[in-house]
């Protein structure tokens, strides 16, 4: 590493003594329709490695010592445009200043950019999943294997480099939109505002980046500023058979006026009673406005606002036997109700954004932007709530046929039978029995439908300056600041036909049963507060810094940031099993971390054609508030051993590009440490202290956890003549557990167990999961492309790629990797424990391969002055069913309670999966003016 710096430091200090010899080419591009400036244009001077990228006003400049002079060809590009090659004449000395281009919109590429920002909005933030994707963040790239990536291998919920979506950064006007709770983007917050997110600029891997120091996925900067739209409007129909059936879009963009001014505004609306999966509705409506006034020369102000109330019901992830007995779309969510569809899992999400950006141009090279936002609202996930009343969900273990199968007095045929019947037959909630049931307690609801529900406010600001200090050297410098008050209860939806709900724990008894000993045996009603109820405030602030110097031959930066962040809970409810002082009610002790990290890479112009890219980097980040508190429903306890999460990465890349072949192959190298994970489950078997929990809801604690992702990445496409293209795409990844972590459980363990407040026991800690080794599950691990394209002339396009995804793997269950797998209750090993039965059962499921093809195309016309143009894709055609997901369940805990399980002819207590799409459509028909 010095020796690298020491020629970093070499070059830099040659740059200066060479300055005034330069040759340059400099110009602006605009947009053809709106005329108003491009950020982001690659520009690249044809047969050499010089090369510059416009700024936010369109402005590129192209210097060299060695810069080929006299017939010479620029090449334009930038993804949503089409690419552009111009000849031009460089003089021996001096600036050669451009005519102004105008870069004109690929509506083909444009168009199929809308499936991936639908894509991102409708299932990629689905907090039931066992996957996060980034396929959001890459919509904005021109690379050929991220084109492939953030469209036909996302669906698979493919990660690409095994990144979650909390590894990249989603930034609107230049402010971060990643949540401080878990660390992901919340995608719905913007969804439905397709028209106006496809000004974007995505930075790759660590990458250099204008405004932030960015992470391991990536960083999209999507741009919502009104002067930055094209003047016109644009109406749109959309119709598929994904998460919703029907879209219909508005908008219209005055681009920017004579008189200063500028303003843009969309509406629109998506819709399903039922999306591909059973019984999920879709409920989405989206409003968007921006207005944006050009003070004078330097100084211009935009006021941005959105909202995006939607609604949307989930789909039940089940075990082999349940989809066996019901197909793939099937979804436990839901019953029939007065004969309509009703979902008890619903998420809603209502969270306005309002932001105030300032753009002041202090020189013709110093730029400063300041940006301040407000987000507040709601995000409700609705369940149903049963007490001392059978669960109410129709693919219960106790329902199916393999419960009966499985009684420890000899398979009971006649159970299995009438199991069959009634699952195959209805195998959905019945809402009537219900509220007979309440009814039938006399109006004391047994049953009850309530929301986990949380309602935060955020502040965010930052100030950001970009500073062109000589033709080489670009300076960029940020500050940021961000405060959350999240709270977090339980809320009462329907008490279903009772008139009351008593909010007790009816697994304890005494103090220990009440939800809030400041209000005991409170009767609940509809809208009221119950269960829980507590606050999370989070502050965090920081900085970065980078350079970014550009030579002949080498291009490299230098960046490095600095922050901190505090949380603190605030129990507003004293539980009855945390009642000593702090324990629940009140604020928490403040939990502080310090970040820091640095970031360095350069890129090597071998010739105009081969390039060759290195970036490394190392970073600290603070653990999401969701992992910081091990069970902060109930308690202020924080997680044992909690401390900043390490990053460190490499990666190295060689790049060909000639006007007719582009190709990229990667190495890279990731190591994550000391992260923290918390689940929560039911489970059986666990070993307490000398005695057994037969049955306990648990938080599970992972703490000390490092992966390793390894692997490479390799994309191509040759435009063989002028109308056909050919592309590949290809990901070898291993992503697997570094080492051991520890793990401990947090819970009130109830039962006999729980022996009164003098001998209660809320935690255990098992030493050791021993996970190294194991894959870590989240969509396939390889993955291949190969595909074509053609574009008419007379305007109509169509493609069809064939996609091959393997080494996908089940999520493991870390309890049942520690010790408690082998011991009993008296802490000595299962006498008939067995070494290789036990290696047989603790190995980990690798899905099936399976090959997915797809299909895409468009056409457009100009009719007087109107654009009409028409996209439609068609995924997976062959209707490949397939597994995307999926986890162990915790039950079985034990090797005595799984060995038993997996012996039976089918599981009662198997994995849980998630299939994928089968064969769906989507069709898009617009009128642009």
């Amino acid at each position: 590493m010095n020796r690298f710096i020491l020629v970093i430091c070499a070059v830099f200090l040659v740059g200066f003594t060479t300055l005034a010899q330069d040759t340059s080419v400099t110009g602006k591009v605009l947009d053809t329709y709106s005329s108003e400036p491009i950020p982001g244009v690659e520009v690249s001077l044809m047969g050499s490695n010089f090369n510059a990228q416009t700024d936010s006003n369109g402005v590129y400049t192209i210097s060299g010592q060695n810069l080929p002079v006299g017939e010479q060809i620029l090449l334009f590009s930038k993804s949503g445009y089409l690419t552009q090659r111009v000849p031009i004449t460089v003089p021996d000395s001096g600036i050669s200043e451009m005519a102004t281009l105008l870069l004109a919109v690929d509506l083909a590429e444009v168009e199929s950019q809308i499936g991936v920002i639908s894509l991102s909005d409708d299932q990629l933030d689905d907090d039931d999943g066992t996957s996060y994707n980034v396929s959001g963040l890459l919509q904005a790239s021109k690379d050929v294997f991220l084109n492939a990536a953030s469209y036909d291998f996302s669906a698979t919920f493919f990660r690409p480099r095994g990144y979650d979506s909390e590894d990249g950064k989603v930034l609107i006007n230049g402010l971060e939109m990643n949540k401080l709770y878990d660390g992901r983007p919340q995608w719905s917050n913007w969804g439905g505002l397709n028209d106006v997110q496809r000004n974007q600029m995505f930075s790759m891997g660590i990458t250099p980046n204008e405004y932030t120091f960015g992470d391991l996925a990536g960083t999209t900067n999507i741009i919502m500023r009104a002067s930055q739209y094209r003047k016109g409007g644009r109406i749109s129909y959309a119709a598929g058979n994904r998460s919703y059936r029907g879209r219909i879009m508005g908008s219209y963009s005055s681009g920017l006026l004579a008189n200063g001014w500028a303003y843009s505004v969309l509406v629109s609306r998506r819709f399903a009673d039922e999306g591909y999966n059973e019984g999920t509705l879709y409920d989405a409506n989206s409003f968007f406005a921006s207005v944006e006034r050009k003070l004078n020369e330097k100084h211009s102000l935009n006021l941005t606002a959105f909202y995006t109330p939607n609604r949307r019901g989930k789909s039940s992830a089940n075990t082999q036997e349940v989809y066996d007995l019901k197909g793939t779309r099937y979804n436990s969510y839901w019953g029939e109700q007065d004969g309509e569809i009703r979902n008890s899992r619903i998420k809603e999400v209502e969270e306005p954004v309002v932001m105030l950006n300032h753009y002041w141009d202090i020189t013709e090279n110093v730029e400063l932007n300041t940006n301040v936002g407000y987000q507040f609202g709601k995000i409700g996930n609705s369940r149903l709530g049963y007490d001392n009343a059978p669960n109410p969900d129709p693919s219960y273990y106790q329902k199916l046929p393999s419960y009966f199968m499985a009684d420890p007095n000899g398979p009971n045929y006649e159970g299995a039978y009438r199991a069959y019947s009634s699952f195959v037959n209805d195998g959905q909630i019945n809402w009537q029995d219900i509220y007979e049931t309440n009814v039938f307690y006399g109006g004391t609801s047994r049953y009850y439908l309530y929301e986990d529900r949380n309602d935060d406010n955020q502040i965010m600001a930052n100030s950001i300056l970009n500073a062109r200090l000589t033709d080489r050297i670009a300076l960029t410098a940020a500050v940021n600041y961000k405060n959350l008050n999240s709270h977090s209860y339980a809320n009462m939806l329907d008490l279903l036909g009772g008139n009351g709900y008593l909010d007790v724990d009816t697994f304890n008894q005494g103090d220990a049963a009440q939800n809030d000993l400041n209000n005991p045996n409170r009767v609940v009603g509809t809208g009221d507060t119950f269960k829980y109820n507590y606050e999370f405030d989070a502050t965090e602030y920081g900085g970065f810094v980078q350079s970014q110097f550009s030579y002949s031959a080498v291009d490299f930066y230098i960046a490095a940031k600095a922050g901190k962040m505090s949380y603190q809970r605030n129990g507003l409810y004293r539980s009855g099993l945390f009642a000593n002082d702090n324990e629940s009610f009140g604020k928490s002790e403040k939990l502080d971390f310090t970040t820091y990290g640095a970031k360095t890479g350069a890129t090597y112009k071998i010739t105009g054609k081969h390039a060759l890219e290195i970036n490394g980097a190392y970073f600290t980040d603070a653990p999401s508030l969701r992992n910081s508190f091990s069970n902060s429903r109930q308690s202020n306890a924080v997680v044992k051993g909690l401390t900043e999460e390490k990053s460190m990465n490499i990666d190295g890349s060689y790049i060909y590009r000639t006007p007719f072949i582009k190709a990229r192959v990667t190495g890279y190298y990731t190591l994550l440490q000391d992260a923290s994970e918390i689940s929560f489950f039911y489970a059986d078997g666990i070993s307490v202290q000398g005695r057994s929990a037969t049955t306990a809801f648990v938080q599970e604690v992972l703490t000390n956890v490092d992966k390793r992702n390894v692997g490479g990445e390799f994309g191509i496409e040759a435009q063989v003549t002028p109308t056909i293209k050919l592309k590949g795409a290809a990901a070898i990844g291993q992503n697997t557990y570094d080492n051991n972590p520890n793990l401990y459980i947090s819970s009130d363990f109830g039962g006999d167990v729980y022996q009164g407040t003098n001998d209660r026991i809320t935690s255990v800690d098992y030493g050791k999961s021993y996970l190294k080794g194991y894959k870590v599950a989240g969509g396939p691990q390889q993955a291949y492309q190969i595909g074509f394209e053609y574009r008419d002339p007379a305007f109509w396009w169509f493609g069809a790629t064939v996609n091959y995804f393997n080494n996908a793997y089940l999520d493991v269950s870390p309890l049942a990797r520690t010790k408690n797998f082998y011991m009993d209750s008296d802490g000595i090993p299962f006498n008939d424990y067995d070494e290789d039965t036990s290696r047989r059962l603790l190995k980990q499921e690798k899905f099936d391969d399976y090959m997915l093809v797809n299909l895409v195309g468009g056409k457009s016309w100009r009719i007087k002055g109107y654009y009409v143009g028409l996209f439609a894709s068609v995924s997976n055609i062959f209707d490949k069913e397939y597994k995307t997901g999926g986890f162990e369940q915790g039950r079985n805990a034990n090797y005595r309670t799984l060995s038993k399980d997996a012996s039976l002819d089918t599981r009662v207590f198997g994995p849980k999966y998630w299939y994928g799409y089968g064969a769906n459509y989507y069709l898009n028909v617009y009128v642009r003016f």
